[in-house]
């Protein structure tokens, strides 16, 4: 059988609000989220055993065991795969990598052994990766395990920035001050990125204030995205995204942003999942 090649996109919160907080100490959250074309690949082949090897600019900052081992070893069973992760997005930088890796991983694994992924299993994995396998722009809610459709969102150009700064979340959370805030949720289609861009200006990331404080090069970043449409921080940091008419605004934009240090990365976001191909 022919290899199996699957992106793992990064995982945008376009607005993130912290609504309350569980008495088990977990934050409760509402977000919006979607996906860039930004993106690690995961690449699976027929194997005896299974096996990782890890490329890329980032393959350094990961060791051992990992969430994509273990989602092939929950899915498989003792099924052999070898897996090569193309690793192109910072660890621990709010963008999802690991979760998205690791759905990707499910979704090659999965085309390859020709076995379904039960329903279940990505939660099992960490709170992120049910909303990486779906890659549609989703509303997220309670931990991150309760997942709705979004409307759908225009094509736009969005880029990514990054100190390279690892960013732990439980650091962040525990670093936020503050009341909480209620969902803001919309229902009808944004016309165009500007529409899109006027949606999130209106909303917020809660984690952000948080975050440079322990960051403080967010600010800075965020300062050379004010040419976008709209900038905010993803996730609990240190990525920021900039949204931009088109692909090609984004990519002069990341031009013009780059700094020595700084993990910079143009793209669009998708609204279709891209699909596992045979390599």
């Amino acid at each position: 059988m022919r290899p199996v090649r699957v992106t793992a996109p990064a995982k945008l919160n376009l607005t993130l609000h912290v609504v309350g907080r569980r008495p088990d100490g977990y934050h409760l959250l509402d977000s919006l989220v979607a996906f860039a074309d930004i993106a690690d690949v995961v690449e699976a082949r027929p194997a005896e055993r299974l096996s990782l090897e890890v490329t890329g600019p980032f393959a350094e900052a990961i060791e051992g065991e990992n969430l994509v081992l273990s989602a092939a070893r929950l899915l498989g069973g003792g099924r052999g795969a070898a897996i090569r992760l193309e690793k192109n997005l910072p660890v621990a930088s709010g963008i999802g990598g690991g979760s998205s890796d690791a759905a990707a991983a499910l979704l090659a694994l999965s085309q390859l052994w020709g076995i379904a992924i039960p329903p279940d299993l990505p939660a099992r994995l960490g709170a992120d990766v049910p909303v990486c396998l779906v890659r549609r722009p989703m509303w997220l809610a309670g931990i991150g395990e309760k997942l709705e459709p979004a409307p759908a969102l225009p094509e736009c150009g969005v880029v990514l920035a990054n100190p390279l700064v690892p960013l732990a979340t439980p650091s962040v959370f525990k670093a936020r001050r503050g009341p909480f805030s209620t969902p803001e949720r919309f229902s009808e289609p944004p016309a165009d990125a500007a529409a899109l861009a006027a949606l999130i200006r209106s909303r917020r990331n809660d984690l952000t204030e948080a975050a440079i404080a322990l960051v403080p090069a967010i600010a800075e970043i965020l300062a050379a995205l004010e040419g976008a449409l709209v900038a905010r921080m993803s996730g609990s940091g240190a990525t920021c995204f900039g949204l931009y008419a088109d692909a090609e605004f984004a990519r002069r934009a990341a031009a013009a942003i780059a700094r020595p240090g700084w993990w910079v990365a143009a793209g669009r976001l998708v609204t279709p999942p891209p699909a596992a191909v045979a390599a």
